[in-house]
């Protein structure tokens, strides 16, 4: 049986991985992804939390949530990647910082 501390582990595991990405990468997309695996780990360790402990369903109905808040995420950040790169031709975050005009 796997124990709590195990989902704990990939859970770091993830949300290490999404820093990571978030730190290294200058893309939007991959600043997205990271952003992903950030609010996965979460949903992770509401479900593992909710499982083990007072075996209740508050911590599926919070990663539902979370997965539901991660799409809308996704969405309207790719819809705006989408359309600085149509006005930029690139999508380098360090170039983004020209949008006010």
């Amino acid at each position: 049986m796997i124990s709590l501390s195990s989902y704990l582990v990939i859970s770091l595991f993830l949300f290490l991985c999404g820093i990571t990405v978030m730190i290294a990468r200058k893309n939007i997309i991959a600043i997205l992804l990271g952003i992903e695996l950030i609010l996965n780990a979460s949903a992770l360790n509401f479900v593992a939390y909710s499982r083990f402990g007072h075996n209740n369903i508050d911590g599926h109905i919070m990663a539902l949530f979370i997965i539901v808040i991660a799409a809308a995420e996704a969405a309207v950040g790719l819809a705006i990647a989408i359309r600085y790169f149509q006005n930029r031709e690139t999508i380098h975050i360090d170039s983004a910082t020209q949008l006010q005009s």
